[in-house]
């Protein structure tokens, strides 16, 4: 838990300074911001201001990051100067936790628009964005790729400027990635190197601040304590001429994970507590997240075990903090632990049964029930019969269409005079016999559409029926008694056997999986978080769980309401599911965007990834059985779709009636 706690604290930092550092007096920085976007009669300067405005809340106010944005392009747009090169560094940074494509995009037109100025600001301000270019490809490339481009990119344009802060912080940048890579010898020497130009040159200085708390963590977590220490006192002088300042809180956090070091538990409590006061003045949610699961380990280590889980309860009701599902099922699967640890099996019991409830919510595939395939054949044949029946009727009518003009032939050889009526006869009787074919053929037309989609009708809603049933049988039945069989297992192994009989506890391992395999086969049935959740969380959670180290999904909600039928949602969400498997199977993307939205009663689907594309009207021409479920439940909610696809990658646009049912 000690080297976890290091290495989370080091995500947190680096999340940090992967933008430009704040100064730790932060009121008269803010106010002084604001003083100019009111009172400078010049655009430069409101623009600049907008944008460190910008940065400045993009953590912690994602609508006021983007408002000031906004506001600092109004008023550059139309320039080709500095600022507004400037523009797109700082679009990057709004985008880079939101979207790492665009932002990777966003940086690189900064590099591009920024290189035409010979400037140490510029230079400057290039090094940013090669820097945050490699972060935003951090999960796709890894950190060599990072640590290169820092090397070869970033450091090299303000390395002639040898005592400039910037330079300094980007030294403190490098040796905090060769921190968390554990190449620690490595991150000393950078530090040192920041450390020589910060202070001398810029004592009071945030990014000294931070370096000072980055020594301390590759120390830490070298379990150095002592000379961790050092550089915690140097960085609590420049933080404590500031206590309203928001970087309290990662001083905390630094001096928390000293104790936890030390191994001074009790000391590290109040610690904690102090650093969850400014999380919370600060909205900095996932620091105090981290507060939290670190101030529940700690008890749990000091066996207080009724406030450890006091600590996580406390955690599932501040919905600010239980950001997404995975974690509460960590919180969920963690207090089954510790009541089963308590004594407690029926508590233990509660909680595995959340966890196990909302694990299987969490990953939904689509699969076909045997039973479903009969049925499809079976109304299949009955549909081939009734245009058989009709085809009939048609060559009836048509026979006798061609037996009368047969007879008005032959009276019109017996008299010139007839003739002229048996042709007017002639044009009027095939007009109207094509006019019949027409209607027939509309009305074979029709009828067809009926039967397709009544088919359609009953095979989905069989189906879905089919599933549920299937599923809360495996799931609240047998899932649920396996799940008592082994909680009282472990029970009683406490008392009859000792901890390190191997062949029970691979008995005991085997039980569990078969568990597990059996809520798998209930997930893949019944997308829980769709009926306990609604579906804008129902689509959010399988975007999540399509998500991949070299795969990255935006999904975008806009305006779903609640009041949907649940027969509406689950077709909207098996078609979502549909396009998902089919983008991640087949497309080889990085990126995929999801987008749905409402209006009324209109619903809104489109899917765009950067993929490979496939061959042109594929819908029409394939055999897929995926693509033609997808093509039924679009029918059957009298909608349309609309599929673009090239070298580039795929779009999909799907309008969708939710009155249709």
């Amino acid at each position: 838990m000690k080297k976890l706690t290091v290495v989370i604290f080091i995500l947190l930092s680096f999340t940090l300074q992967s933008q430009q550092i704040i100064p730790l007096n932060e009121k008269p920085y803010l106010d002084s911001l604001q003083n100019i976007t009111i009172s400078r009669s010049d655009n430069d300067s409101k623009a600049n201001a907008y944008f460190l405005l910008s940065n400045y809340y993009r953590n912690t106010d994602s609508l006021s990051s983007k408002k000031y944005l906004e506001n600092g392009k109004t008023l550059v747009e139309t320039k080709k100067t500095f600022i507004s090169a400037k523009y797109y560094y700082y679009e990057g940074q709004y985008y880079l936790e939101k979207n790492k494509t665009k932002a990777a995009a966003a940086y690189q037109q900064a590099i591009s628009a920024l290189s035409k100025f010979k400037t140490e600001e510029s230079y400057f301000f290039q090094s940013l964005a090669w820097y945050n270019y490699g972060v935003s490809l951090k999960n796709k490339e890894g950190y060599p790729f990072l640590v290169k481009t820092i090397l070869e990119k970033s450091i090299p344009l303000v390395e002639k400027y040898e005592n400039n802060r910037n330079l300094g912080f980007l030294y403190s940048q490098l040796a905090l990635i060769l921190t968390y890579n554990a190449e620690f010898e490595k991150a000393g020497n950078y530090n040192k190197k920041a450390l020589k130009i910060l202070e001398k040159n810029y004592p009071n200085s945030a990014e000294l601040f931070y370096t000072y708390l980055n020594t301390a963590s590759n120390y830490c977590y070298q379990a150095k304590g002592d000379e961790a220490k050092k550089f915690l006192d140097k960085a609590e002088k420049l933080i404590q001429l500031y206590p309203d300042s928001s970087s309290n809180a990662f001083f905390y956090y630094g001096k928390t994970l000293f104790f936890i070091t030390k191994q001074k538990n009790e000391e590290a409590l109040p610690v904690i507590e102090k650093g969850l006061f400014y999380t919370k003045k600060f909205n900095q949610n996932l620091l105090a997240q981290m507060f939290y699961f670190n101030k529940f380990d700690i008890l749990k280590k000091l066996k207080r075990y009724s406030e450890a889980k006091a600590v996580l309860e406390n955690i599932l009701t501040e919905k600010s903090l239980v950001l997404d599902l995975n974690n509460r099922k960590t919180i969920y699967k963690q207090l089954s632990g510790l009541n089963e640890e308590m004594g407690n099996p029926e508590g233990a019991l509660t909680w595995e049964k959340k966890y196990s409830k909302l694990n299987d919510s969490l990953s939904t595939e689509n699969t076909k029930l045997e039973i479903n395939k009969l049925e499809t054949k079976y109304n299949t044949a009955e549909k081939e019969r009734k245009i058989a029946n009709l085809d009939a009727e048609k060559a009836q009518k048509q026979l006798e269409i061609n037996q009368k003009n047969q007879y008005l032939w032959l009276l019109g050889f017996a008299s010139v005079f007839l003739m002229i009526l048996v042709i007017f006869i002639y044009f009027y009787t095939k007009k109207l016999a094509k006019q019949r074919k027409i209607n027939l053929q509309q009305k074979l037309k029709e009828i067809q559409q009926k039967e397709e989609l009544n088919i359609t009708k009953a095979i989905l809603e069989s189906e879905e029926r089919e599933r549920e049933r299937i599923a809360k049988d495996l799931h609240d039945g047998l899932g649920g008694m396996l799940a008592g069989v082994k909680i009282n297992f472990s029970t009683w192994s406490s008392t009859h056997l000792s901890t390190n009989d191997q062949e029970f506890n691979k008995i005991l391992g085997q039980l569990d999986n078969s568990v597990s395999e059996l809520r798998h086969v209930a997930r893949n049935l019944m997308p829980e978080s769709l009926l306990n959740f609604g579906l804008e969380t129902a689509l959010h959670d399988l975007c999540e769980f399509y998500i991949r180290k070299d795969l990255s999904i935006d999904f975008q909600a806009i305006n779903i309401e609640k009041n949907i039928p649940l027969t509406i949602q689950l077709n909207i969400y098996r078609i979502a599911q549909e396009l998902l498997a089919n983008a991640v199977k087949h497309s080889q993307a990085s990126s995929i965007l999801l987008q749905c939205s409402q209006s009324e009663e209109n619903f809104f689907i489109t899917i765009e990834d950067n993929g490979k594309g496939f061959e042109k009207d594929i819908e029409k021409t394939t055999k897929s059985m995926g693509l033609r479920n997808l093509k039924n439940r679009v029918n059957y909610l009298k909608g349309k779709m609309e599929i673009n696809s090239d070298h580039e990658g795929t779009t999909i646009n799907i309008e969708l009636n939710t009155h249709a049912v």
